[in-house]
């Protein structure tokens, strides 16, 4: 399956108020891989950069002066979009602008996004995956681990390369466990599967001391008290309490 991962910055909020795209983003995956084929592209928009959307991204009108216009790049931009699963964290307003994008062009039967691609909405995703908290892209770095330390400012082509970290972390977890042989590389081959030794040396188990122990209870309680829901681990082991379990 060939993806790619948009983003793009623009003059203000609302296309229908004439704010226009600044710059696009795109990083490809093939088979939930990178290529390292991506698109980028600054443009000019021709008119005034919001002071509110100046300060998110920082591109100013002087560095946009010399940049191609949106018509001057329509026609590759659409050939590397084209057939593609677009996957955009809030696609409507990317796909919004895309489209008031195609629409001002003089050729007629200017399309629509949706003509050309399927769409995928992480944020959406990310909503369902966890209901009632921030499902921002920083949130998503936090929570899935990602390293977003150089998003100081937005720019479309970083926030791209961090979405597409973020969505394979979200969409990338293990779906089954099976000890067939037919289900692994190598088919039904019973050489792609190697049974361990039975003359192995045991598995060497370190217990901790009571130092380590005391200090693990410890913040086990501490988590307990100041945890909204409580300690998930003393749930799970269905414990409350874990000076009883230490006692």
């Amino acid at each position: 399956m060939r993806q790619i991962v948009l983003d793009t910055e623009t003059t203000g909020l609302e296309p229908e108020q004439g704010h226009r795209i600044i710059e696009i983003g795109c990083v490809e995956l093939l088979n939930r891989k990178p290529t390292g084929n991506t698109y980028h592209q600054y443009l000019n928009p021709q008119r005034e950069i919001d002071e509110g959307a100046l300060e998110v991204h920082g591109i100013t009108v002087e560095f946009l002066k010399d940049k191609p216009g949106f018509a001057d790049i329509a026609a590759d931009l659409m050939a590397y979009l084209s057939g593609a699963e677009l996957v955009i964290h809030n696609a409507p307003f990317d796909v919004g602008f895309l489209d008031h994008e195609l629409a001002r062009l003089e050729e007629s039967g200017a399309t629509r996004i949706a003509d050309h691609c399927r769409v995928v909405d992480t944020l959406v995703m990310a909503r369902e995956m966890h209901p009632g908290q921030n499902n921002s892209l920083d949130a998503l770095c936090r929570r899935y681990f990602i390293d977003n330390t150089q998003r100081t400012l937005h720019g479309a082509l970083l926030d791209a390369e961090i979405l597409a970290d973020v969505y394979l972390a979200m969409t990338g977890g293990q779906v089954a466990l099976s000890f067939d042989p037919a289900q692994h590389p190598g088919g039904g081959d019973p050489g792609a599967l190697r049974a361990l030794p039975t003359d192995r040396p045991p598995l060497l188990v370190i217990h901790p001391s009571e130092a380590e122990e005391a200090a693990h209870q410890a913040r086990l309680k501490a988590i307990d008290a100041k945890a909204p829901d409580g300690c998930l681990w003393l749930q799970m082991m269905g414990r409350s309490d874990p000076e009883a379990e230490a006692g």
